[in-house]
């Protein structure tokens, strides 16, 4: 787990402790992710280590459904890591109105796609299907809904107003250039697949998923995965998106193009796992090509919330919705082929 520039003060781990039978006494706390959603901590007790939770929403019911999904996820053998139950056998600790949560410690390391084989990007698409299926057994029955998708004339506006603030930034620098570049190119791109927007649908095929499977939140031990961890965007979503969105994250290069050879693995056992159809799967490559071609939360954070924390992935992000664009027909047939 990385640490982040955004440090918050820790939090009254005496107090909390003592909601726990045998946690041990507190050594040390120390950051060690600040999300938008929760602050994180690794814990050191007399008793052992664990990861201590901040969540900031503060919604009780949400975070104990969250901690339900992962209780029962892990009986049918995925990889995740449930809080520990306090002393009247509760999972959500309260303390002068802010939630809390006590977690296992889980050592591992994240490991991208390009740290990963064939063989295992093929485990890793298992892995989700795995994942969607078992929230299928253990979760409510989720409400069909209908998705819309990005409307262009919204991203145009959005494009105009980033490159105010891109152009005005002084002094400017390289990534400003680069913004600059990219939002111009974006642009003409948008104008000329306009047609290509797909409709609204209600998807046969949504379902619920971790909502935010990527990199930092699987934890590797060795060649195996040890935890899938950060349930806060579990969701109810077309579940196809999300295998396709996590691919991108996972097998994208510095220069923005996909390993199609590990992207064709992980998808064809992720079908194979969720029982996805190759129409299902096309589809949600339509859809998150298209999200991506209207996507620019990495701008956004910069120049309208000032937060840099997500500028390193820019250039690959950026260049990706370019290069998927021009390799279409490729990436359809990696991931429905």
């Amino acid at each position: 787990m990385s640490r982040s520039s955004v440090l918050a003060p820790p939090p009254p781990v005496g107090d909390l402790l003592r909601r726990y039978r045998d946690a041990g006494d507190p050594l040390s706390c120390e950051p060690v992710a600040q999300g938008l959603l929760n602050h994180g901590y690794r814990l050191v007790t007399t008793r052992g280590d664990y990861f201590l939770k901040h969540h900031l929403d503060g919604d009780r019911d949400t975070i104990r459904r969250q901690h339900r999904a992962t209780r029962h996820l892990q009986a049918f053998g995925v990889p995740v890591a449930p809080p520990v139950e306090d002393t009247h056998g509760g999972t959500v600790t309260v303390i002068a109105g802010h939630c809390y949560a006590l977690h296992p410690w889980v050592e591992g390391r994240h490991r991208d796609g390009a740290q990963l084989t064939t063989v295992e990007s093929r485990r890793l698409g298992a892995l989700l299907g795995l994942v969607h299926t078992c929230l299928d057994r253990v979760m409510e029955e989720a409400d069909r809904r209908t998705h819309d998708c990005a409307d262009p004339a919204d991203t145009h506006a959005l494009i105009d107003e980033l490159l105010t603030l891109a152009r005005g930034r002084r002094p400017r620098d390289a990534f400003d250039v680069l913004a600059e570049h990219r939002l111009v190119e974006r642009r003409a791109l948008l104008e000329r697949h306009a047609h290509r927007r797909p409709p609204p649908v209600a998807e046969p095929a949504t379902g619920w998923v971790h909502g935010d499977f990527h990199p930092l939140n699987l934890l590797y031990r060795g060649a195996e995965p040890a935890a899938i961890v950060d349930w806060d965007r579990l969701a109810v979503q077309p579940r196809a998106e999300e295998a396709v969105r996590a691919a991108a994250i996972f097998f994208v290069r510095p220069d923005g193009a996909l390993e199609l050879a590990k992207v064709r693995a992980y998808a064809a056992a992720y079908r194979r796992a969720a029982g996805a159809g190759a129409d299902e799967v096309a589809a949600a490559v339509h859809r998150v090509w298209w999200e991506r071609l209207n996507d620019f939360w990495i701008l956004r954070w910069r120049y309208q919330r000032h937060d840099r924390r997500a500028d390193p992935q820019f250039p690959a992000a950026s260049a990706l919705a370019v290069w998927w664009t021009k390799e279409y027909e490729a990436v359809c047939e990696a991931f429905a082929g």
